[in-house]
């Protein structure tokens, strides 16, 4: 599993996440924030909460996380295509 090695939120419901293996980018989270665990982080000083847990997850205080796997691909993708 690829582990998330820091995590900084962005304006616009962005983040830019680092992996430990040194892949990086920007991800927009803004269409995504739906259903009971997402809803809270439209408040823009609870999305700004985020952290990365001690298994290399991103996850804000309510429980909220987000599946280091499909970003890291999501990642991989952007980087083919730049």
């Amino acid at each position: 599993m690829s582990k998330v090695a820091s995590v900084t939120a962005l304006d616009d419901y962005r983040l830019d996440v680092t992996f430990a293996d040194g892949i990086r980018g920007i991800v927009s989270l803004k269409d995504q924030l739906y259903g009971p665990m997402f809803e809270p982080l439209k408040e823009v000083l609870y999305f700004k909460q985020v952290r990365v847990d001690e298994f290399g997850v991103i996850c804000w205080p309510n429980g909220a996380d987000l599946a280091p796997d499909a970003l890291y691909d999501e990642l991989l993708t952007q980087s083919r295509v730049a």
